[in-house]
C-alpha cells in the first residue's frame, strides 16, 4: 500500500470557562467530539447539556469551552496532574484510587469472541487516517445493531475522548455497546471508558497489568491482541464468549 500523507498533529490549548486546561497534541479531525469526550472522562461534565459553546480559535490554537454547570477551576487545579504515557501525550486528574471509587458495571451485554475479531477488521478497514498515513490511532464504538462509529487521532487517548465524545453528544447508551480500540490498554485509558460504562472492551494490543487489575474490580470484560483468529481474553466477566481457540485467558 503507498502512503500520501503524514500523520497530522496540532497543539491545541484547551481553556475552560476561560481558564487554561493544558495544551494537548490532536489531531485537528472531531475536536468538539475530543472536547466533549476529555471533559466527561476527566467528571468536568455529566452530559452534552452541561456544554454551552465549543469554538475553535485557528489562529492561536485554543479551543474555548463554555460551561454551565457551576464548573469550580480551583477545585479543578487543586488536583494532582497525572500525565498519560504514549504518543499525544495528555493529562489526567483521575488518580488509581479516585477511578477504583467509579461505579461498577452492572451490563447483560455479550458477544462471541468471533464477532470481536470480524468487527476489529472492519474497524481496520475503516480507518481512513490510518490508510492514508500508517501513523494514527484509532478507537470505534460498536452498537447494538452491528453498526460502528470511528475516530482517530495521533494519540490512543485521543481517539477514546473522540468516540466517547461522539456516544455523549448522540445520547448514546454504554451498557449495549463495545468499544475498540488500536492502542494500548494502560489504566488510563481503562479509566475513560469505566467512566462512560462500557462493559466490554477490545484492543488490537495489549493492556496493562494496572488496567486488567482495575478491569476486574469494576466488572469489565477486555480482551487484547484482537488479530486474526486470535486474542488474549484477560477478564473473566463472562461477556466475552470464547467460540474460537485459542482464546487465552490471562491470570494476571
Amino acid at each position: 500500500m503507498n502512503r500520501k500523507g503524514c500523520p497530522d498533529e496540532y497543539p491545541v490549548n484547551l481553556v475552560l470557562n476561560g481558564f487554561e486546561v493544558a495544551v494537548f497534541q490532536l489531531t485537528k479531525h472531531d475536536l468538539e467530539d475530543w472536547a466533549y469526550g476529555y471533559l466527561y472522562s476527566e467528571g468536568w461534565i455529566e452530559s452534552a447539556v452541561d456544554v454551552h459553546t465549543i469554538t475553535f480559535d485557528e489562529k492561536t490554537g485554543s479551543l474555548h469551552v463554555s460551561l454551565g454547570n457551576g464548573f469550580d477551576p480551583e477545585q479543578m487545579f487543586s488536583k494532582k496532574k497525572h500525565y498519560t504515557a504514549g504518543c499525544g501525550r495528555g493529562v489526567t486528574f483521575f488518580s488509581m484510587t479516585d477511578v477504583k471509587n467509579f461505579k461498577k458495571i452492572d451490563s447483560r451485554a455479550t458477544c462471541t469472541l468471533s464477532y470481536m475479531l470480524k468487527k476489529r477488521s472492519e474497524f481496520a478497514q475503516n480507518s481512513p487516517f490510518y490508510l492514508e498515513t500508517g501513523g494514527m490511532h484509532g478507537a470505534c464504538i460498536i452498537k447494538e445493531d452491528g453498526s460502528m462509529e470511528v475516530r482517530e487521532d495521533i494519540g490512543r487517548h485521543n481517539a477514546v475522548d473522540k468516540i466517547i465524545g461522539y456516544a455523549i453528544r448522540n445520547h448514546l447508551k454504554a451498557d449495549s455497546l463495545v468499544l475498540l480500540t488500536t492502542g494500548r490498554i494502560s489504566y488510563e485509558m481503562l479509566s475513560k471508558a469505566a467512566r462512560f460504562g462500557f462493559p466490554i472492551i477490545g484492543s488490537r494490543t495489549a493492556a496493562t497489568k494496572q488496567a486488567i487489575q482495575l478491569a476486574k474490580f469494576l466488572n469489565i470484560e477486555v480482551a487484547g491482541y484482537l488479530r486474526g483468529k486470535m486474542a488474549t481474553i484477560y477478564t473473566s466477566a463472562g461477556r466475552i464468549i470464547p467460540d474460537l481457540t485459542p482464546a487465552c485467558p490471562n491470570n494476571i
